[in-house]
């Protein structure tokens, strides 16, 4: 995705940390109006026809609707994707998580938008089919693509890999695009086309994987210890043919990243060796 490391160069800056804690921060307002002042629920939602006779705030308010259920399952709710959110923006960085979040709650909004232009002007109400849940769906999705291995336990009971419950995530999402009416096919689109973007229209994201950013971080910790030093006092040394900077002060050397240790090796030997695994 060269078109988002551009946008990182330029305004990663205004990234903003920590963006899963201010999701949340918004659910437990939302349940606070649930509990309290129900009624006002009904003027957060995502409705264009009263967005465009004034109602600008509903363009965001709706993300505050907290997902459906008691205040058990709430909270479960609010740690889990705290958690998965929370490493995500780890892996990625803060302004390609940043860019996830928010290009997830624009489709959803040009969702609501075009779903308005096809049903009709004078439509109202449907603004209950777009919520965060497809949007929070695309999180889980987003982490068991990049942690497809890692072991949750379900119910708190059954330990289950990431890639099987997304797995089964992606089959209930498809029979509900398949026996759901238009509102909710657009919603689901809508709300997963960021995951979409992201990862089936890329090739690129291998760079940002777990693995990945673990070999390069081991690789880094490997170039910063200090070189050892050699007979006569060289620094450095070829692991292939042994020659050093005193034998031939132009020979150039350099760590191999596909070696598994700290190994170094003269110009003639580094895309030559076989690497060590």
């Amino acid at each position: 995705m060269n078109w988002l490391n551009k946008l990182e160069r330029k305004f990663g800056r205004y990234a903003i940390h920590n963006l899963t804690l201010y999701l949340i921060g918004g659910y437990i307002i939302g349940f606070g109006v649930y509990m309290f002042v129900p009624n006002l629920l009904n003027l957060l939602t995502l409705e264009p026809a009263y967005i465009l006779h004034g109602q600008i705030w509903r363009i965001i308010s709706w993300v505050l609707i907290p997902p459906s259920g008691n205040i058990f399952t709430t909270v479960i709710m609010m740690l889990f994707y705290y958690s998965l959110g929370t490493a995500l923006e780890r892996t990625w960085g803060a302004f390609r998580y940043n860019v996830y979040i928010f290009s997830g709650i624009l489709f959803t909004v040009i969702g609501a938008f075009l779903l308005y232009l096809i049903v009709g002007v004078d439509a109202v109400g449907y603004g209950v089919f777009f919520s965060t849940y497809y949007i929070n769906m695309s999180i889980f999705l987003a982490f068991a693509v990049s942690y497809p291995d890692m072991e949750v336990l379900l119910y708190f009971i059954l330990p289950i890999k990431m890639k099987w419950m997304a797995l089964v995530y992606a089959a209930l999402t498809i029979y509900d695009l398949v026996r759901g009416n238009l509102f909710t096919r657009i919603a689901i689109i809508a709300s997963l086309l960021n995951f979409i973007v992201f990862f089936l229209s890329s090739r690129n994201v291998k760079p940002y994987m777990p693995k990945e950013q673990m070999r390069k971080r081991k690789f880094k910790q490997e170039r910063e210890r200090p070189h050892m030093t050699y007979a006569g006092g060289a620094r450095h040394r070829c692991a292939v043919c042994g020659r050093t900077e005193l034998d031939d002060p132009n020979l150039e050397f350099r760590f191999c990243s596909k070696c598994n240790g700290n190994y170094e090796y003269c110009q003639d030997h580094l895309f030559t060796h076989e690497h060590v695994k």
